[in-house]
């Protein structure tokens, strides 16, 4: 039962000052704010959508077209075609790209142009708030994917049927928030536009390119196979290349497990500094 009085309805509340009206989940305003989201980076949808598209599609084309299209990649003792295994970490790598990189605008752009309090003074709550900034950012990603996806689908010499879809959606979904609760406790430290181009140049390219995308990290020195498995970007996409090759460099389930364990840390974490208001409320 809602608690919110049906609209053109006028109706009074006997409390106590500063007791809330709303006093379940705010969906309406919850619904708002992801819509707002989404139809800011999808008013440009060719810079936030299509190029980034594109642009991991180069990357296919460039390494299969260097190795001829003759070199295999052992992967849980199986040789894979090179295009087939660097197909899927390029669709969650371009995913995870641009769920940072969407996170990573929202609060930083209100705080440079002094329109922060447009997510702070409406009647949402920080979980709320959080969870619209992080559902446009996965959308984003989503959408990235899909387009990636299918662009490779069309490309002779590639296959990306899906083998485990549970694992795609999984890695997918959970990667993108990881990646999109990073761009927001991102947003919330920096104070200009390079602290968050510093994140993603320091921090979200290196660790995605040293991830295992393009090789199996079963091929490298123990010492550098050590610092891959301390990477939380190669379990992302170990687990989500499993979902289209029903094989992966690490133990899936124990990917999954890392993965969540991420998210649950690092939503706390934004939450806490939501709530306090640490750096957007000076």
């Amino acid at each position: 039962m809602s608690s919110q009085p049906p609209i053109g309805e006028i109706q009074t509340y006997d409390r106590e000052p500063g007791v809330p009206v709303i006093r379940n989940i705010n969906w309406g305003g919850l619904r708002t704010l992801y819509i707002k989201e989404v139809r800011r980076f999808f008013k440009v949808q060719l810079q936030t959508i299509w190029a980034p598209a594109i642009t991991t599609l180069l990357f296919l084309v460039i390494f299969t077209v260097a190795l001829g299209g003759r070199h295999a990649v052992p992967v849980g003792g199986r040789d894979v075609p090179f295009a087939d295994f660097i197909a899927p970490g390029l669709i969650v790598m371009g995913m995870l790209q641009n769920a940072f990189a969407n996170a990573s605008f929202s609060l930083l752009v209100g705080k440079i142009q002094g329109t922060i309090v447009d997510y702070l003074m409406p009647p949402l709550s920080t979980a709320e708030l959080l969870a619209a900034l992080v559902g446009g950012a996965v959308t984003r990603a989503i959408l990235v994917g899909c387009a990636v996806g299918l662009a490779m689908a069309l490309w002779p010499g590639v296959h990306v049927s899906p083998h485990a879809p549970l694992a795609i959606l999984w890695f997918g979904v959970l990667g993108s928030a990881f990646l999109a609760l990073l761009g927001v406790l991102t947003s919330i430290w920096a104070e200009k536009f390079d602290h968050a181009a510093a994140v993603t140049n320091f921090v979200v390219a290196p660790l995605s390119l040293l991830s295992g995308t393009f090789y199996s990290v079963d091929a490298l020195a123990p010492a550098w196979r050590a610092i891959s498995h301390a990477n939380p970007f190669f379990y992302i996409i170990s687990g989500f290349r499993y979902g289209f090759l029903g094989h992966a460099d690490s133990p899936v389930l124990f990917g999954a497990l890392v993965v969540l364990a991420i998210d649950v840390v690092l939503g706390l974490a934004c939450y806490a500094l939501l709530r306090r208001g640490w750096r957007l409320k000076n």
